[in-house]
């Protein structure tokens, strides 16, 4: 299965005049079986780098979402109206997890609280022709392409962002464990490529799972963001360690790793790394 992703939204753009950088994280992705759109950004850029790139969002057979943060699903009632017009009025299906629509807030230190959930109703954004598939487990998208589900967090060092909240039990706010995140993975024959949201559950915890779930080892691509931008030294330092025990054939970091932990990664992996800016291209 051959496998093309471009990166639409990310915090950088170099060399690409015309394109426009934010905040956000979103891939086009293309396959034997068909266009998908994984994330949308914050929802500044999607629409100008997709034209910009001359990627056809009415193509997209759906769109997959990695978790509920707006800077991955701010971008999606734009990409509703873009992709609806390719489908011949039918819904766009949205395959998620049921905490899409959750509350959930940023809480740094000596700054305002700040909502960083779905910018956009539940209604409306179905009444632009969402088709809402919510689960929680591992699923086939179609053949050969898979999402995570909820992830088993089993390492002991990734304890992820604690500046990250939402309402517990009791309504009080207390550090949001991101059940929703996910991660895609596209089986082909030169190992698995996998891309990807923000890696809430621990970029290890995800590359064990996954490994477990398909029973392959081989990691052709992984790309995306590590969240390791925000998290203790711990993470950090034995998150990079730990990747060394993956075969990993190329590693791309973007997003919410972080300039600096990106610059670490690179002097790491040397040649097998790179950059996720705007408008960067892998294939398989």
């Amino acid at each position: 299965m051959s496998v093309r992703a471009t990166v639409l939204c990310e915090n950088a753009v170099y060399g690409n005049i015309g394109a426009i950088a934010e905040h956000g994280w979103s891939v086009w992705l293309e396959t034997p079986r068909g266009e998908f759109l994984f994330d949308t950004g914050q929802g500044k850029g999607l629409l100008n780098n997709a034209g910009f790139f001359q990627k056809d969002l009415t193509a997209a057979k759906g769109v997959l979402i990695s978790h509920h943060h707006s800077d991955h699903t701010g971008g999606l009632l734009d990409a509703m109206k873009a992709i609806r017009g390719g489908l011949s009025g039918s819904g766009v299906p949205i395959h998620a997890h049921p905490d899409l629509f959750k509350d959930s807030f940023r809480t740094d230190k000596d700054k305002p609280r700040r909502h960083i959930g779905v910018p956009h109703t539940r209604s409306v954004l179905e009444a632009a022709g969402a088709d809402f598939r919510l689960e929680t487990g591992w699923r086939e998208v179609e053949e050969g392409i898979f999402m995570t589900g909820e992830v088993p967090r089993k390492s002991s060092y990734e304890i992820g962002d604690q500046n990250l909240k939402h309402y517990g039990e009791a309504e009080e706010l207390v550090v949001d464990p991101i059940r929703d995140d996910q991660t895609v993975i596209i089986d082909t024959e030169e190992g698995l490529f996998v891309v990807l949201g923000c890696s809430h559950a621990g970029v290890i915890n995800i590359l064990t799972y996954i490994t477990e779930k398909t029973g392959k080892s081989r990691f052709h691509t992984v790309m995306g963001g590590t969240h390791l931008g925000p998290v203790e030294e711990d993470q950090i330092s034995k998150s990079i360690a730990a990747l060394h025990e993956f075969d990993i054939g190329r590693i791309g970091v973007s997003h919410c790793t972080g300039q600096k932990v990106a610059a670490r990664m690179a002097a790491e992996f040397g040649e097998r790394f790179f950059f996720c800016s705007v408008g960067s291209k892998v294939e398989v």
